[in-house]
């Protein structure tokens, strides 16, 4: 959201952004309007914790607010729902005021987003970046015993989206892989999903000649909460390094890092693991140039922001097959190396023969800062959207005329 609507604004396009929690950074470039909730999913144990006032105690028990307290007692993640009702009551009163020629949603997929499409004249078009079914299924491959996985089996609105995804006007999705899965998931048309690739920042991720490498250490960026990611497949592939290779895990998911932990335990890697918080943009960026290989070791990903950024780094990636990667990553031994998902040995494979072939290191992370440079930039995202737009306000343009 917040690259896509400062692109858009850079074509000369006008754009409100509705959000809800975790709000993107500033976006001074188009009006906001946050949307809050009390995190009531995050925060079961201590969420009076969340409540700067006795007012926001009374507030609790307004409807809205005490569904999602209830829901979340008995472990459903309620915050979709809520948001597309509160997004939706925004836009109706933002509407008494101005008129929007499109009004595009990121994955919401509420029970909201079909009042909105009903209630507005402008088309609505929705962003699935992928099916949470696949967030679930990682979840079970990797999740020990029948309790947990009931709790991750009822954490997940599938229900609801089976019910709202076929009903929308139309879909786009990042990748061709991508939308293979929504069209799948949903049983709907595929030709109904639209493909728009995401882009990357190569005004933050580019080389930096300054910036001195550290010696055989490898970066992974992404949310170790989310089972999806394969961390665990990565810090079971360092078991099969040499013991002076080192992983720098950028983990910007939740605030508590209970699977990371876990894991961290389970293979008792020790100092060979250094974790961070979540950290800005620039620094992200410089942990990638500081290192030697990125490993994107994802069970399934719609897109995937951390291979694509590294290689505008120039820096080489060892990655799986999961979902979109080898879509954004490239031919295998040209742009990047791929392996199979879940295979720890191959993984650690690829990794060793990067580490021992600076050669082809170096030609591999030429070639694929060369791919992301043509195919993923955010300035032909915005373009690609903008013609989407384009085309739903004349398709709806040709019905009303017809309808007449």
């Amino acid at each position: 959201m917040y690259y896509l609507s400062k692109y858009l604004a850079r074509l000369g396009h006008n754009v409100e952004l509705i959000q809800g929690p975790p709000y993107t950074w500033e976006t001074p470039w188009c009006v906001e309007h946050r949307l809050s909730n009390y995190n009531l999913f995050a925060t079961r144990k201590f969420f009076y914790k969340n409540l700067p006032s006795p007012e926001h105690l009374f507030r609790l028990f307004y409807p809205e607010n005490f569904y999602e307290f209830l829901a979340t007692r008995l472990g459903f993640f309620p915050e979709m729902l809520g948001f597309s009702l509160r997004a939706y009551a925004t836009l109706a009163r933002l509407w008494r005021e101005k008129r929007f020629d499109v009004i595009h949603d990121n994955q919401t997929l509420g029970f909201g987003m079909l009042l909105i499409q009903k209630s507005f004249p402008s088309p609505l078009l929705t962003t699935i970046h992928h099916p949470l079914s696949e967030d679930q299924r990682a979840d079970f491959q990797q999740l020990p015993g029948f309790t947990h996985r009931l709790r991750r089996a009822v954490y997940y609105p599938l229900l609801m989206h089976k019910l709202v995804v076929p009903r929308l006007e139309q879909i786009v999705t990042v990748s061709k892989v991508a939308a293979q899965s929504v069209a799948s998931a949903y049983g709907i048309p595929q030709e109904k999903v639209a493909v728009v690739y995401n882009g990357v920042d190569t005004e933050i991720f580019k080389p930096d000649p300054r910036v001195q490498k550290k010696r055989r250490q490898l970066i992974f960026v992404g949310n170790t909460e989310d089972r999806k990611k394969g961390i665990r497949y990565l810090l079971e592939a360092m078991l099969y390094l040499p013991r002076d290779v080192r992983l720098l895990v950028v983990d910007g998911g939740a605030p508590r890092h209970i699977v990371m932990s876990e894991l961290m335990h389970r293979y008792n890697l020790g100092e060979r693991v250094r974790t961070t918080g979540k950290i800005p943009t620039e620094q992200v960026a410089r942990a990638y140039q500081e290192s030697e290989i990125c490993v994107v070791p994802s069970v399934y990903e719609g897109f995937g922001f951390p291979p694509a950024e590294a290689m505008a780094c120039g820096v080489p990636v060892v990655s799986s097959d999961g979902g979109a990667l080898p879509e954004v990553v490239g031919k295998d031994g040209e742009t990047g190396l791929i392996v199979p998902k879940q295979d720890v040995r191959a993984l650690a494979k690829a990794i060793n023969l990067l580490l021992e072939k600076p050669e082809l290191a170096a030609r591999v992370a030429e070639n694929g800062m060369r791919r992301v440079r043509e195919l993923f930039s955010w300035e032909s995202s915005a373009k690609n959207m903008v013609a989407l737009y384009e085309e739903m306000i004349e398709r709806r343009n040709r019905l009303r005329k017809l309808a007449h």
